[in-house]
C-alpha cells in the first residue's frame, strides 16, 4: 500500500512538472466544434515531412505559450493535412505547407502573412486583435502589463480627456503593430505613478540595467510627430536587441556585437557582454547606434567576415558608417579594445573591411577578372565604358555564358570598352549593385560610374554587341550604333 501511494505521488509530480502543450492538435472530426469555442485562434496547416513546418514548429509553440498569458487568450491549433485533417485542409484550399490562418469565433478571418519567429508571430497577432491601447484599471493591471509583455510598453496616464490623450490614442492606432500601448485614468494608478497627464515608456524587463533608466517620461508638447520621435529614440535603449524582424530600426553609423544571445537559458551570460558594451555606448549614445545580435540569427551577415562562429566565445564587433562601409574589431573583445575601436571609427582612421579574393597576379585575358579589392581600379576609375558580370562558380547559366562573354571581350579588345567579371560569392558587392540572380550583368558608362544599369537583354554574342554599340559613350571603332560591323575602306 505504501509503495502504491509513492507511485501515485510520483505520477502526480511528473504531471505537475511536465511541460504544458500550448498547441492543440485537431482533426477533421473535431476541428469545427473546437474552433468555434475560441474567440481568436491561429491554425497551422502542416505536413509532417515538410522541412519549413519543422523549422516553424518550435517558434509556433513559443508564441502559443506567450499568448496563453494574453488577455484575451489566443488559441494555437495545428492540423495534419496528410492524414487526419485532409478534408479540413481541402475545405480551406491549403496548397503549400505550412499555411497559417486566423479564425475569429469559429469563422475564417484572414490569412497569416507575418513573421515566422515567435516574437514576430506574437506581435503580428496582437496588432490585429483588441484595442490598439489597453485600458489599465488597477495598479495590478499596470504591473502585469509592463512585465508580462517582456517588450517595450508605452503607457499614457490621463486624469481627464485632454488633447494629449486624443493624440496618444491616434498614435496607438498607427503604431499598434510595433509598440504595445496602454492608458489609464484610474485614480489609484495615477497617484502611484504621480502623473495626471503624461506618457511613459517602460523598457523591456530583460534589458533593464544600471546604465539607463527603466522608464522614460515624455516631456514634450502634445504633438504626434514629437511623441513618435520620442518612442523611436528610446525604444531600443543604449544597446538594443537587434533581431531579423527589427534590424531596419538600427541606423548607421552603428556598432553591432554578435554573440550567443539567449535570455531564456542564459540571461546572466547574455547580459555579461551587453553590460560591457553599455559602458562604451554610454559615452557615445548621441553619435552611434549600438546593438547586439544573435550569431544564430545572423549567420548570413557573419559569413561576409573571416570569423569562425564555432570557436569564438567573445563578441564579434562590426561597425558601419553612413556610406555602408564596414569596419571590424580585430583585437579580442574587451571594454578597452571596444573603446579604442569606437574612437578610431568616429575619427575615420580605421581601414574598411572588404570580403575579397586575392588580386590575381596575372590578369591579361580578354575578360578582366575583378575582386572586391580591385573593383574600383578596374571598373570605377578606368575611364572606360564597362560591362560587368557578377557570377557564381556553381551557376549553370554562368558557365553557359562564359564562351560568349569571352568572344565578346575579344571582339571589343580594341574599343573604349572593358569587359569584366567578378565572383559574387567570394567578393563583397558594391552597394549600388543589386544581385538577385546569377549571372547579373551591368553596364557602367564611363561618365556615370555611380549609376550602373542592369543588362536585361538576350545573352547571344550579337545581342551583346548591339547593346554595347548602342549605349557606348563614344561610337565604337568596329561597329556602328546599330551593331553592324563597319566595312573597311580597302574592302570597298
Amino acid at each position: 500500500m505504501h509503495l502504491n501511494k509513492i507511485f501515485v505521488l510520483c505520477i502526480l509530480l511528473y504531471l505537475c512538472l511536465a511541460e504544458k502543450d500550448y498547441v492543440l492538435e485537431l482533426n477533421d472530426n473535431d476541428f469545427d466544434k473546437e474552433i468555434a469555442q475560441h474567440g481568436i485562434a491561429v491554425v497551422m496547416f502542416y505536413a509532417p515531412w515538410c522541412g519549413h513546418c519543422k523549422k516553424l514548429k518550435p517558434e509556433y509553440e513559443k508564441a502559443a505559450e506567450e499568448m496563453n498569458r494574453n488577455d484575451p487568450s489566443v488559441a494555437f491549433i495545428k492540423i495534419d493535412c496528410t492524414e487526419a485533417g485532409k478534408e479540413t485542409c481541402s475545405k480551406y484550399n491549403i496548397e503549400s505547407y505550412p499555411t497559417l490562418k486566423i479564425f475569429q469565433s469559429g469563422e475564417f478571418s484572414q490569412d497569416y502573412d507575418g513573421p515566422r519567429k515567435a516574437s514576430g508571430i506574437v506581435d503580428y497577432i496582437e496588432a490585429r486583435i483588441g484595442p490598439s491601447s489597453k485600458e489599465i484599471t488597477s495598479i495590478e493591471d499596470l504591473d502585469k502589463f509592463v512585465t508580462m509583455k517582456n517588450d517595450v510598453c508605452v503607457v499614457g496616464f490621463f486624469e481627464k480627456e485632454t488633447e494629449l490623450k486624443e493624440i496618444f490614442l491616434k498614435l496607438a492606432d498607427k503604431l499598434r503593430e510595433k509598440v504595445k500601448f496602454a492608458h489609464s485614468s484610474s485614480k489609484s494608478v495615477l497617484e502611484k505613478e504621480r502623473i495626471v497627464n503624461g506618457i511613459v515608456l517602460f523598457r523591456q524587463s530583460y534589458l533593464r540595467n544600471k546604465f539607463e533608466e527603466a522608464r522614460v517620461a515624455y516631456t514634450g508638447k502634445a504633438a504626434s510627430e514629437d511623441i513618435n520621435d520620442f518612442i523611436a529614440k528610446n525604444y531600443h535603449g543604449l544597446v538594443g536587441h537587434r533581431k531579423p524582424e527589427n534590424r531596419e530600426d538600427f541606423k548607421n553609423p552603428s556598432v553591432i556585437a554578435y554573440y550567443d544571445i539567449d535570455y531564456s537559458k542564459n540571461p546572466k551570460g547574455t547580459n555579461y557582454w551587453r553590460n560591457r558594451i553599455l559602458k562604451i555606448a554610454l559615452q557615445y549614445k548621441n553619435q552611434i547606434t549600438f546593438a547586439m545580435s544573435s550569431k544564430d540569427d545572423f549567420h548570413h551577415e557573419l559569413s561576409d567576415y573571416d570569423f569562425d562562429i564555432a570557436s569564438e566565445n567573445k563578441p564579434f564587433v562590426v561597425a558601419k558608417n553612413t556610406k555602408e562601409q564596414k569596419f571590424v574589431l580585430k583585437d579580442p573583445f574587451s571594454v578597452e579594445a571596444l573603446e579604442k575601436f569606437v574612437k578610431n571609427f568616429l575619427e575615420g582612421t580605421l581601414e574598411p573591411y572588404l570580403k575579397s579574393e586575392p588580386i590575381p597576379e596575372i590578369n591579361d585575358g580578354p575578360v578582366i577578372i575583378a575582386v572586391a579589392k580591385s573593383f574600383d581600379e578596374l571598373v570605377v576609375n578606368n575611364d572606360k565604358d564597362t560591362l560587368v558580370e557578377f557570377y557564381a562558380p556553381w551557376c549553370g547559366h554562368c558557365k553557359r555564358l562564359t564562351p560568349v562573354y569571352e568572344q565578346l571581350a575579344q571582339k571589343l579588345k580594341d574599343e573604349d570598352v572593358v569587359v569584366v567579371k567578378m565572383d559574387a560569392t567570394a567578393n563583397e558587392i558594391p552597394t549600388n549593385y543589386s544581385i538577385s540572380s546569377y549571372p547579373s550583368i551591368y553596364w557602367v558608362p564611363k561618365n556615370s560610374k555611380n549609376n550602373p544599369v542592369l543588362y536585361e537583354g538576350e545573352r547571344k554574342l550579337e545581342d551583346f554587341i548591339k547593346y554595347v554599340a548602342k549605349h557606348a559613350t563614344n561610337e565604337l571603332n568596329g561597329y556602328d550604333r546599330n551593331g553592324s560591323a563597319k566595312v573597311e575602306k580597302d574592302e570597298l
